[in-house]
């Protein structure tokens, strides 16, 4: 140690990091070079030891100083947290400026189990969250605006190497839609523009700008309540970019959600899961187990149902298991002894058995909440439920199914596994009074999933004025795997290397031949709407529409690769589309593989 003290005391901390920081560098320039493995942790410790520093070099400097030359090599193994950009977007959560609960008014009290909010023991916090998880602070340091939430993130993002080329914001805080209209255009409006730079006046100027962003907003999430989520609200985020709700369900059982103060019925949940899916809105439910009055069968049984009820069967789930925490309802419930917890093993083994219930189609988003554990009085006690409920499926012979489980992107990170053989999926159900038709494309053989597409015939209950008159929507299309902006592609990843044209062509052929629609919409991000139109989808309100009259339709497949003539129902020639880019080889490969997979 003196040695090491003599040979680089005279130099300040600061010039020892610089060179620790690029020794690290030349070292990871080497091993790339030689192809060997290097564990980072150790290297930096090391080299971080060799120049008497108390702490290693932080990974943002590390990736800073890659030479540009070796940042597409080298920054990919250095991610931090990989996962975060694995499904092909980079999610920027954001959170709204604290707001009491609507519901207070009608009932008196806001739900039992309900940390955070104005009137709590968490102060300048959000209803539903106690200011201490990552998305909150950072929404405290930012004063909840949210341009600074947003640029801030994006920055981080991009300095702890991930992509940014396209970003959805999941809106947090409470139930935004519950706050008054100005507020709500000032919040999204300034989102928009922290990724398109530009200063907008309204929500409507926002969105044109945002959709010519070189950073594509390709989804806006928001978090409300059945209650809030009628057709003025569902329209209000139509124009906003939305194109997930998550909705607060917690319980399927009407007596749980009077007993627990919910201020709506589960009866209202299953009418908000129509309206929105008829709008064209991928669902989320926040479901909670362990909840007061509920058994470890009941909670079972409610799963159950929620998976094989039609009126349920939400696009998405995320399990929060019920958190004691001071300040709430139940947490005098707790101390006085009228409500108890599972233990640990019941709880890893019941989550265990939830996931081994979730239909191919459905997505399980999260399994706890970001609370950190010091503040729980009672209930989750490991901050890895999800793995341990993985881990237990696999000493119990039972798999997971659901979407983010089989993606590619997730797959290659865990289980270093890339598909071999791709083949095409159809699975159909019935949900909320509509058709439902999940697309996939997949390797059975390992499970892993490439791509998929939502598509509904819409019921009689459709009251957007553009999904009228025999209707198709597109809810939702991904391809999977780590980011590739919307005009680049790269042969390693899944992205932009034609399974979204070969599902949107499907879809419009199932469209046509068994719903009998004469239209065909998408609902799609303000960043993605270019991508339709070169599919030959328009503007039409909020959605992306194009015909499936005779006559007027073409498929993705010619608009999007060959030289094509238009004309209306009277033969007269609309448009005449020219393809520039001498993609015939690729249309025909594309055409091949779609008729191999579709025979297999």
């Amino acid at each position: 140690m003196v040695k090491k003290k003599n040979a680089y005391g005279h130099l300040t901390v600061e010039e020892r990091k610089v060179i620790t920081v690029a020794e690290v560098v030349q070292e990871l320039i080497k091993a790339q070079e030689d192809r060997r493995d290097v564990n980072l942790n150790s290297l930096k410790n090391k080299i971080a030891s060799k120049y008497n520093l108390e702490t290693a070099p932080r990974l943002v400097d590390i990736i800073s100083a890659v030479p540009s030359n070796y940042k597409k090599m080298l920054v990919p193994k250095l991610l931090a947290k990989p996962i975060r950009t694995a499904s092909g977007i980079a999610v920027v959560a954001v959170m709204c400026k604290p707001h009491r609960c609507p519901h207070i008014n009608l009932t008196g009290n806001i739900c039992v189990y309900c940390p955070g909010g104005p009137d709590s023991d968490f102060e300048y916090s959000t209803q539903s969250y106690t200011g201490y998880e990552p998305t909150s602070m950072r929404a405290i340091r930012a004063r909840y605006d949210p341009y600074l939430q947003t640029r801030h993130r994006v920055e981080q993002l991009k300095q702890l190497g991930h992509s940014v080329d396209k970003v959805e914001f999941i809106v947090m805080g409470g139930t935004f839609m519950s706050l008054p209209d100005d507020y709500r255009d000032y919040f999204i409006r300034n989102l928009h523009d922290a990724l398109s730079g530009h200063k907008s006046s309204s929500v409507d100027e926002a969105v044109i700008y945002s959709e010519r962003s070189n950073t594509k907003c390709i989804g806006i999430t928001i978090e409300t309540r059945p209650d809030y989520c009628l057709e003025k609200h569902l329209s209000d985020m139509l124009k906003y970019g939305c194109t997930r709700l998550e909705i607060g369900v917690q319980s399927v059982y009407e007596d749980v959600a009077l007993d627990t103060n919910r201020g709506h019925t589960v009866k209202a949940v299953c009418g908000t899961f129509h309206l929105a899916k008829d709008a064209g809105f991928k669902v989320v439910a926040h479901m909670m187990p362990d909840l007061p009055n509920v058994d470890l069968e009941r909670d079972i049984e409610q799963f159950i149902e929620f998976f094989e009820n039609p009126a349920f069967r939400a696009d998405g789930l995320k399990i929060y298991p019920t958190l004691v925490i001071r300040g709430t309802g139940l947490y005098e419930l707790w101390k006085t002894g009228r409500y108890k917890s599972y233990p640990p093993s019941v709880l890893v083994d019941l989550i265990a058995k939830i996931l081994a219930l979730v239909p191919p189609w459905t997505r399980v988003y999260r399994v706890q909440r970001d609370i950190p554990m010091p503040l729980v009085s009672s209930g989750v006690e490991h901050g890895n439920l999800r793995e341990l409920a993985l881990n237990r499926m696999k000493d119990l012979g039972l798999k997971c199914r659901d979407v983010r489980t089989r993606e590619v992107g997730i797959t290659e990170i865990h289980e270093k596994v890339r598909p071999n053989d791709v083949e095409s999926v159809r699975r159909d159900y019935k949900a909320n009074g509509g058709w439902e038709t999940f697309l996939s494309y997949e390797d059975p053989a390992q499970d892993i999933l490439v791509g998929l597409l939502r598509l509904r015939k819409c019921s009689d209950l459709t009251y957007r004025p553009e999904l009228l008159g025999g209707c198709s929507i597109i809810r939702e299309l991904h391809v999977y795997g780590s980011v590739v902006p919307v005009s680049g592609r790269d042969e390693k990843k899944f992205q932009h290397q034609g399974y979204g044209t070969l599902l949107m062509n499907w879809a419009e052929e199932i469209a046509i031949n068994e719903h009998e629609s004469n239209k065909i919409a998408v609902i799609s991000g303000v960043g993605t709407r270019n991508y339709y139109r070169k599919l030959g989808y328009e503007l039409e309100g909020p959605y992306m529409v194009k015909s499936l009259k005779p006559g007027e339709y073409i498929s993705s497949f010619d608009y999007l690769h060959g030289s094509v003539l238009k004309f209306d129902g009277n033969n007269n020639l609309i448009k005449q589309i020219i393809d520039d880019n001498d993609e015939d080889e690729e249309n025909e490969w594309l055409k091949q593989f779609d008729n191999e997979c579709r025979n297999k």
